[in-house]
Protein backbone atom coordinates (compact mmCIF):
# COMPACT_ATOMS: atom_id res chain seq x y z
CA UNK A 1 0.00 0.00 0.00
CA UNK A 2 1.33 3.44 -0.97
CA UNK A 3 1.41 6.05 1.79
CA UNK A 4 2.41 9.73 1.64
CA UNK A 5 3.86 10.89 4.94
CA UNK A 6 4.57 14.25 6.55
CA UNK A 7 8.32 13.55 6.49
CA UNK A 8 8.30 13.20 2.70
CA UNK A 9 6.33 16.40 2.13
CA UNK A 10 8.70 18.36 4.37
CA UNK A 11 11.77 16.75 2.82
CA UNK A 12 10.69 17.83 -0.66
CA UNK A 13 10.18 21.36 0.66
CA UNK A 14 13.78 21.41 1.98
CA UNK A 15 14.92 22.41 -1.51
CA UNK A 16 13.53 25.86 -0.73
CA UNK A 17 16.42 26.32 1.73
CA UNK A 18 19.21 24.97 -0.49
CA UNK A 19 21.18 27.85 -1.97
CA UNK A 20 22.75 27.46 -5.39
CA UNK A 21 25.86 29.22 -6.69
CA UNK A 22 26.62 30.12 -3.08
CA UNK A 23 30.30 30.67 -3.90
CA UNK A 24 29.39 33.44 -6.39
CA UNK A 25 28.07 36.95 -6.00
CA UNK A 26 24.31 36.91 -6.65
CA UNK A 27 21.79 39.71 -6.93
CA UNK A 28 19.09 37.33 -5.68
CA UNK A 29 19.05 33.98 -3.91
CA UNK A 30 18.96 30.99 -6.24
CA UNK A 31 17.57 27.85 -4.63
CA UNK A 32 17.44 24.21 -5.62
CA UNK A 33 13.67 23.73 -5.86
CA UNK A 34 13.39 26.59 -8.38
CA UNK A 35 16.08 25.10 -10.56
CA UNK A 36 14.41 21.69 -10.43
CA UNK A 37 11.11 23.24 -11.54
CA UNK A 38 12.72 24.97 -14.52
CA UNK A 39 14.61 21.79 -15.40
CA UNK A 40 11.44 19.68 -15.43
CA UNK A 41 9.54 22.26 -17.48
CA UNK A 42 12.27 22.11 -20.12
CA UNK A 43 12.28 18.31 -19.85
CA UNK A 44 8.55 18.40 -20.61
CA UNK A 45 9.18 20.50 -23.74
CA UNK A 46 11.89 18.10 -24.95
CA UNK A 47 9.73 15.09 -24.13
CA UNK A 48 6.82 16.39 -26.19
CA UNK A 49 9.05 17.23 -29.16
CA UNK A 50 11.05 14.00 -29.12
CA UNK A 51 8.26 11.49 -28.57
CA UNK A 52 5.89 12.47 -31.38
CA UNK A 53 6.93 9.51 -33.50
CA UNK A 54 6.57 6.89 -30.78
CA UNK A 55 3.63 4.50 -30.32
CA UNK A 56 1.38 5.53 -27.44
CA UNK A 57 2.66 2.89 -25.02
CA UNK A 58 6.32 3.76 -25.63
CA UNK A 59 5.59 7.46 -25.43
CA UNK A 60 3.87 7.06 -22.07
CA UNK A 61 6.68 4.88 -20.72
CA UNK A 62 9.25 7.50 -21.74
CA UNK A 63 7.26 10.26 -20.03
CA UNK A 64 7.09 8.30 -16.77
CA UNK A 65 10.83 7.57 -16.92
CA UNK A 66 11.51 11.30 -17.29
CA UNK A 67 9.21 12.30 -14.43
CA UNK A 68 10.47 9.66 -12.02
CA UNK A 69 14.07 10.20 -13.09
CA UNK A 70 13.70 13.91 -12.32
CA UNK A 71 12.20 13.13 -8.91
CA UNK A 72 14.94 10.59 -8.13
CA UNK A 73 17.65 13.09 -9.05
CA UNK A 74 16.06 15.77 -6.87
CA UNK A 75 15.82 13.42 -3.89
CA UNK A 76 19.48 12.49 -4.36
CA UNK A 77 20.43 16.16 -4.55
CA UNK A 78 18.54 16.94 -1.33
CA UNK A 79 20.75 14.46 0.52
CA UNK A 80 24.16 15.40 -0.88
CA UNK A 81 23.36 19.14 -0.53
CA UNK A 82 26.44 21.33 -1.01
CA UNK A 83 28.85 19.09 -2.90
CA UNK A 84 30.12 21.33 -5.72
CA UNK A 85 29.47 19.97 -9.23
CA UNK A 86 33.18 19.48 -10.16
CA UNK A 87 33.69 17.41 -7.00
CA UNK A 88 30.53 15.39 -7.59
CA UNK A 89 31.53 14.68 -11.21
CA UNK A 90 34.85 13.29 -9.96
CA UNK A 91 32.97 11.06 -7.53
CA UNK A 92 30.71 9.83 -10.33
CA UNK A 93 33.76 9.01 -12.43
CA UNK A 94 35.02 6.61 -9.75
CA UNK A 95 32.60 3.65 -9.51
CA UNK A 96 33.68 2.64 -6.01
CA UNK A 97 33.35 6.16 -4.60
CA UNK A 98 29.99 6.70 -6.31
CA UNK A 99 28.66 3.41 -4.94
CA UNK A 100 29.73 4.34 -1.41
CA UNK A 101 28.10 7.76 -1.64
CA UNK A 102 24.92 6.34 -3.18
CA UNK A 103 24.57 3.62 -0.55
CA UNK A 104 24.71 6.35 2.08
CA UNK A 105 22.08 8.35 0.14
CA UNK A 106 19.80 5.28 0.06
CA UNK A 107 20.09 4.96 3.83
CA UNK A 108 18.99 8.58 4.24
CA UNK A 109 16.14 8.30 1.75
CA UNK A 110 14.64 4.97 2.80
CA UNK A 111 12.73 6.17 5.92
CA UNK A 112 11.09 8.93 3.88
CA UNK A 113 10.53 7.23 0.52
CA UNK A 114 9.98 3.52 1.21
CA UNK A 115 6.31 4.14 2.09
CA UNK A 116 5.66 5.04 -1.55
CA UNK A 117 5.77 1.32 -2.25
CA UNK A 118 8.28 -1.40 -3.00
CA UNK A 119 8.07 -0.92 -6.76
CA UNK A 120 8.79 2.81 -6.54
CA UNK A 121 11.66 2.21 -4.13
CA UNK A 122 13.18 -0.42 -6.43
CA UNK A 123 12.92 1.89 -9.44
CA UNK A 124 14.64 4.66 -7.45
CA UNK A 125 17.49 2.35 -6.42
CA UNK A 126 17.96 1.01 -9.95
CA UNK A 127 18.01 4.51 -11.46
CA UNK A 128 20.40 6.08 -8.96
CA UNK A 129 22.75 3.08 -8.91
CA UNK A 130 23.79 3.92 -12.49
CA UNK A 131 25.59 7.30 -12.59
CA UNK A 132 25.54 7.76 -16.37
CA UNK A 133 23.36 6.45 -19.20
CA UNK A 134 22.53 7.13 -22.85
CA UNK A 135 18.89 6.17 -22.35
CA UNK A 136 16.50 8.71 -23.96
CA UNK A 137 14.98 9.77 -20.63
CA UNK A 138 18.42 10.42 -19.11
CA UNK A 139 19.54 12.41 -22.14
CA UNK A 140 16.44 14.61 -21.99
CA UNK A 141 16.93 15.19 -18.26
CA UNK A 142 20.63 15.95 -18.73
CA UNK A 143 19.89 18.47 -21.47
CA UNK A 144 17.17 20.09 -19.35
CA UNK A 145 19.55 20.26 -16.39
CA UNK A 146 22.19 22.05 -18.48
CA UNK A 147 19.65 24.53 -19.81
CA UNK A 148 18.21 25.38 -16.38
CA UNK A 149 21.67 25.73 -14.83
CA UNK A 150 22.81 27.80 -17.82
CA UNK A 151 19.83 30.10 -17.36
CA UNK A 152 20.92 30.65 -13.75
CA UNK A 153 24.47 31.30 -14.92
CA UNK A 154 23.19 34.01 -17.27
CA UNK A 155 21.79 35.81 -14.18
CA UNK A 156 25.07 35.89 -12.27
CA UNK A 157 27.55 36.28 -15.14
CA UNK A 158 27.60 40.09 -15.09
CA UNK A 159 27.87 40.17 -11.30
CA UNK A 160 31.15 38.22 -11.30
CA UNK A 161 33.44 39.84 -13.92
CA UNK A 162 36.57 39.03 -11.88
CA UNK A 163 35.81 35.32 -11.50
CA UNK A 164 38.33 33.22 -13.42
CA UNK A 165 35.97 30.21 -13.42
CA UNK A 166 33.35 31.90 -15.60
CA UNK A 167 34.76 30.97 -19.00
CA UNK A 168 35.05 27.32 -18.02
CA UNK A 169 31.55 27.35 -16.55
CA UNK A 170 30.01 28.88 -19.67
CA UNK A 171 31.83 26.50 -22.00
CA UNK A 172 30.59 23.56 -19.91
CA UNK A 173 27.01 24.64 -20.62
CA UNK A 174 27.40 25.47 -24.31
CA UNK A 175 29.57 22.40 -24.95
CA UNK A 176 27.29 20.22 -22.87
CA UNK A 177 24.17 21.26 -24.75
CA UNK A 178 25.99 20.71 -28.04
CA UNK A 179 26.19 17.01 -27.14
CA UNK A 180 22.39 16.92 -27.22
CA UNK A 181 21.94 18.83 -30.49
CA UNK A 182 20.29 15.73 -32.00
CA UNK A 183 17.35 16.18 -29.63
CA UNK A 184 14.59 18.28 -31.16
CA UNK A 185 14.33 21.63 -29.43
CA UNK A 186 17.76 21.74 -27.82
CA UNK A 187 19.33 23.94 -30.47
CA UNK A 188 16.46 26.45 -30.36
CA UNK A 189 16.61 26.60 -26.57
CA UNK A 190 20.41 26.99 -26.52
CA UNK A 191 20.40 29.66 -29.25
CA UNK A 192 17.78 31.61 -27.34
CA UNK A 193 19.81 31.44 -24.13
CA UNK A 194 23.45 31.80 -25.19
CA UNK A 195 23.39 33.22 -28.72
CA UNK A 196 20.69 35.83 -28.11
CA UNK A 197 18.57 34.58 -31.00
CA UNK A 198 14.81 35.09 -30.89
CA UNK A 199 13.35 31.61 -31.19
CA UNK A 200 9.87 30.52 -30.06
CA UNK A 201 11.27 27.84 -27.74
CA UNK A 202 13.94 30.20 -26.47
CA UNK A 203 11.24 32.75 -25.66
CA UNK A 204 9.16 30.12 -23.88
CA UNK A 205 12.12 28.74 -21.90
CA UNK A 206 13.13 32.20 -20.68
CA UNK A 207 9.52 33.05 -19.84
CA UNK A 208 9.23 29.96 -17.65
CA UNK A 209 12.41 30.91 -15.81
CA UNK A 210 10.95 34.29 -14.96
CA UNK A 211 8.47 32.61 -12.61
CA UNK A 212 11.46 32.45 -10.26
CA UNK A 213 11.10 36.22 -9.82
CA UNK A 214 7.48 35.94 -8.64
CA UNK A 215 7.49 35.76 -4.84
CA UNK A 216 4.75 33.88 -3.04
CA UNK A 217 2.97 35.64 -0.13
CA UNK A 218 4.74 38.81 -1.28
CA UNK A 219 3.21 40.99 1.48
CA UNK A 220 4.02 38.51 4.26
CA UNK A 221 7.57 38.05 5.63
CA UNK A 222 8.53 34.36 5.65
CA UNK A 223 11.53 32.11 6.16
CA UNK A 224 12.19 30.78 3.66
CA UNK A 225 10.74 32.96 0.95
CA UNK A 226 9.43 30.88 -1.93
CA UNK A 227 8.78 31.59 -5.58
CA UNK A 228 5.90 30.64 -7.82
CA UNK A 229 8.34 28.51 -9.82
CA UNK A 230 9.42 26.39 -6.85
CA UNK A 231 5.85 26.13 -5.57
CA UNK A 232 4.75 24.61 -8.88
CA UNK A 233 7.43 21.90 -8.64
CA UNK A 234 6.24 20.96 -5.15
CA UNK A 235 2.64 20.70 -6.36
CA UNK A 236 3.81 18.51 -9.25
CA UNK A 237 5.81 16.21 -6.97
CA UNK A 238 3.02 15.97 -4.41
CA UNK A 239 0.59 15.35 -7.27
CA UNK A 240 2.65 12.44 -8.56
CA UNK A 241 2.98 10.81 -5.15
CA UNK A 242 -0.72 11.19 -4.36
CA UNK A 243 -1.48 9.75 -7.79
CA UNK A 244 0.45 6.63 -6.78
CA UNK A 245 -1.52 6.51 -3.53
CA UNK A 246 -4.93 6.60 -5.25
CA UNK A 247 -3.96 4.01 -7.90
CA UNK A 248 -4.09 6.45 -10.80
CA UNK A 249 -3.36 4.93 -14.19
CA UNK A 250 0.03 5.77 -15.77
CA UNK A 251 -1.32 8.49 -18.10
CA UNK A 252 -3.15 10.13 -15.22
CA UNK A 253 0.00 10.11 -13.06
CA UNK A 254 2.00 11.69 -15.86
CA UNK A 255 -0.64 14.33 -16.56
CA UNK A 256 -0.99 15.19 -12.89
CA UNK A 257 2.74 15.84 -12.60
CA UNK A 258 2.94 18.08 -15.64
CA UNK A 259 -0.34 19.83 -14.85
CA UNK A 260 0.94 20.58 -11.34
CA UNK A 261 4.20 21.80 -12.84
CA UNK A 262 2.50 24.50 -14.93
CA UNK A 263 -0.68 25.21 -12.95
CA UNK A 264 0.39 28.71 -11.84
CA UNK A 265 2.04 29.71 -15.10
CA UNK A 266 -0.60 32.44 -15.73
CA UNK A 267 0.79 34.26 -12.68
CA UNK A 268 3.58 35.44 -14.97
CA UNK A 269 0.91 37.77 -16.29
CA UNK A 270 -0.98 38.71 -13.09
CA UNK A 271 1.49 38.06 -10.23
CA UNK A 272 0.61 35.91 -7.22
CA UNK A 273 -2.85 37.08 -6.16
CA UNK A 274 -3.71 35.36 -2.88
CA UNK A 275 -7.01 33.49 -2.55
CA UNK A 276 -8.63 35.86 0.00
CA UNK A 277 -8.18 38.76 -2.46
CA UNK A 278 -9.62 36.76 -5.36
CA UNK A 279 -12.59 35.74 -3.24
CA UNK A 280 -13.27 39.13 -1.67
CA UNK A 281 -15.11 40.54 -4.68
CA UNK A 282 -17.47 38.18 -6.49
CA UNK A 283 -16.51 38.95 -10.13
CA UNK A 284 -12.79 39.43 -9.45
CA UNK A 285 -11.82 35.78 -9.93
CA UNK A 286 -13.62 35.61 -13.27
CA UNK A 287 -12.05 38.87 -14.39
CA UNK A 288 -8.57 37.59 -13.54
CA UNK A 289 -9.18 34.28 -15.33
CA UNK A 290 -10.39 36.10 -18.46
CA UNK A 291 -7.33 38.36 -18.45
CA UNK A 292 -4.97 35.43 -17.87
CA UNK A 293 -6.43 33.49 -20.80
CA UNK A 294 -6.13 36.46 -23.16
CA UNK A 295 -2.53 37.09 -22.14
CA UNK A 296 -1.68 33.39 -22.39
CA UNK A 297 -3.01 33.40 -25.93
CA UNK A 298 -1.05 36.52 -26.85
CA UNK A 299 2.27 35.83 -25.14
CA UNK A 300 2.48 32.03 -25.10
CA UNK A 301 0.03 30.06 -27.24
CA UNK A 302 0.21 32.26 -30.33
CA UNK A 303 4.03 32.47 -30.17
CA UNK A 304 4.36 28.68 -29.98
CA UNK A 305 1.75 28.05 -32.64
CA UNK A 306 3.18 30.54 -35.13
CA UNK A 307 6.62 29.04 -34.55
CA UNK A 308 5.47 25.56 -35.50
CA UNK A 309 4.85 24.23 -31.99
CA UNK A 310 1.06 24.21 -31.94
CA UNK A 311 1.03 20.78 -30.31
CA UNK A 312 2.95 22.20 -27.33
CA UNK A 313 0.41 25.00 -27.04
CA UNK A 314 -2.47 22.52 -27.18
CA UNK A 315 -0.95 20.30 -24.53
CA UNK A 316 -0.25 23.23 -22.26
CA UNK A 317 -3.85 24.42 -22.67
CA UNK A 318 -5.08 20.96 -21.64
CA UNK A 319 -2.97 21.00 -18.49
CA UNK A 320 -4.23 24.49 -17.64
CA UNK A 321 -7.87 23.45 -18.14
CA UNK A 322 -8.52 26.17 -20.72
CA UNK A 323 -11.28 24.20 -22.47
CA UNK A 324 -13.04 22.99 -19.32
CA UNK A 325 -12.78 26.21 -17.32
CA UNK A 326 -10.16 25.53 -14.64
CA UNK A 327 -6.91 23.69 -14.03
CA UNK A 328 -8.62 22.22 -10.96
CA UNK A 329 -11.41 20.42 -12.85
CA UNK A 330 -11.17 16.72 -13.62
CA UNK A 331 -10.87 16.23 -17.37
CA UNK A 332 -10.43 13.61 -20.08
CA UNK A 333 -10.21 13.48 -23.85
CA UNK A 334 -13.28 12.21 -25.70
CA UNK A 335 -13.19 10.12 -28.89
CA UNK A 336 -12.84 13.27 -30.98
CA UNK A 337 -9.88 14.43 -28.91
CA UNK A 338 -11.74 17.26 -27.18
CA UNK A 339 -11.20 18.06 -23.50
CA UNK A 340 -14.28 17.14 -21.45
CA UNK A 341 -14.95 17.80 -17.78
CA UNK A 342 -15.92 14.77 -15.67
CA UNK A 343 -16.73 14.24 -12.01
CA UNK A 344 -14.18 12.84 -9.55
CA UNK A 345 -16.26 9.67 -9.31
CA UNK A 346 -16.24 9.23 -13.10
CA UNK A 347 -12.49 9.82 -13.17
CA UNK A 348 -11.83 7.21 -10.51
CA UNK A 349 -14.03 4.45 -11.94
CA UNK A 350 -14.93 4.81 -15.62
CA UNK A 351 -12.09 7.04 -16.85
CA UNK A 352 -9.03 5.82 -14.96
CA UNK A 353 -7.60 4.42 -18.19
CA UNK A 354 -4.69 5.63 -20.31
CA UNK A 355 -6.93 5.85 -23.37
CA UNK A 356 -8.91 8.72 -21.77
CA UNK A 357 -5.76 10.81 -21.16
CA UNK A 358 -7.22 11.63 -17.69
CA UNK A 359 -6.16 14.49 -15.44
CA UNK A 360 -7.18 15.18 -11.85
CA UNK A 361 -8.63 18.42 -10.52
CA UNK A 362 -9.47 18.04 -6.84
CA UNK A 363 -6.29 16.06 -6.17
CA UNK A 364 -4.15 18.85 -7.65
CA UNK A 365 -6.06 21.47 -5.68
CA UNK A 366 -5.32 19.52 -2.50
CA UNK A 367 -1.62 19.41 -3.44
CA UNK A 368 -1.68 23.15 -4.16
CA UNK A 369 -3.18 23.75 -0.72
CA UNK A 370 -0.72 21.38 0.97
CA UNK A 371 2.21 23.25 -0.55
CA UNK A 372 0.74 26.53 0.73
CA UNK A 373 0.17 24.95 4.16
CA UNK A 374 3.80 23.82 4.41
CA UNK A 375 5.04 27.26 3.33
CA UNK A 376 3.00 28.92 6.10
CA UNK A 377 3.65 26.21 8.70
CA UNK A 378 7.43 26.28 8.12
CA UNK A 379 7.57 30.07 8.40
CA UNK A 380 5.72 29.93 11.72
CA UNK A 381 8.03 27.20 13.02
CA UNK A 382 10.97 29.39 12.01
CA UNK A 383 9.74 32.16 14.29
CA UNK A 384 7.80 34.42 11.94
CA UNK A 385 4.77 35.84 13.76
CA UNK A 386 2.05 36.75 11.29
CA UNK A 387 -1.74 36.82 11.43
CA UNK A 388 -1.88 35.93 7.73
CA UNK A 389 0.23 32.81 8.22
CA UNK A 390 -1.66 31.66 11.30
CA UNK A 391 -5.00 32.21 9.58
CA UNK A 392 -3.80 30.29 6.52
CA UNK A 393 -2.75 27.30 8.61
CA UNK A 394 -6.04 27.33 10.53
CA UNK A 395 -8.12 27.77 7.37
CA UNK A 396 -6.43 24.89 5.53
CA UNK A 397 -6.61 22.54 8.52
CA UNK A 398 -10.34 23.30 8.81
CA UNK A 399 -11.06 22.98 5.10
CA UNK A 400 -9.39 19.59 4.73
CA UNK A 401 -10.11 18.03 8.12
CA UNK A 402 -12.60 15.54 6.64
CA UNK A 403 -11.32 15.29 3.05
CA UNK A 404 -10.42 11.79 1.87
CA UNK A 405 -9.13 11.50 -1.69
CA UNK A 406 -10.93 8.68 -3.47
CA UNK A 407 -11.40 6.86 -0.17
CA UNK A 408 -7.64 6.21 0.08
CA UNK A 409 -5.79 9.31 1.34
CA UNK A 410 -7.10 11.12 4.43
CA UNK A 411 -5.83 14.69 4.09
CA UNK A 412 -7.11 15.72 7.52
CA UNK A 413 -5.09 12.92 9.17
CA UNK A 414 -2.00 13.97 7.21
CA UNK A 415 -2.36 17.58 8.36
CA UNK A 416 -2.91 16.40 11.92
CA UNK A 417 0.66 15.04 11.89
CA UNK A 418 1.88 18.62 11.77
CA UNK A 419 1.82 19.66 15.43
Amino acid sequence: MVSVRKSLLQFLFAGSFMKRWNDKHRSMDLVEVDKQAHKMMVAWILYELNSRHLPDAERLALGLEIVEGGLFEYLYRLVITDIKPPVFYKIKANPAHYRQLTDWVFAQLEPRVRELGEEFWNRLRAYLSVPESDAPARRILDAAHLYASGWEYSLIKRDNPWDDELLDIESSFTGGLARFADLRGVRDLADGLFAGKKTPLGHFGRLLGQLRFQTRWSQTPRIPETSVLGHMFLVAAYGYFFSLAVDACPARRLNNFFAGLVHDMPELLTRDIISPVKQSVAPLGDMIKEYENKELERRVFSVLTSGGFGDLADRLAYFLGIEVGSEFYESIRDEAGNAVRVTPDELEHRCNLDSFDPKDGQLLKVCDSLAAFIEAYTALRNGITSDQLQQAVWRLRTRYSTVVLFGKVHIGALLADFD
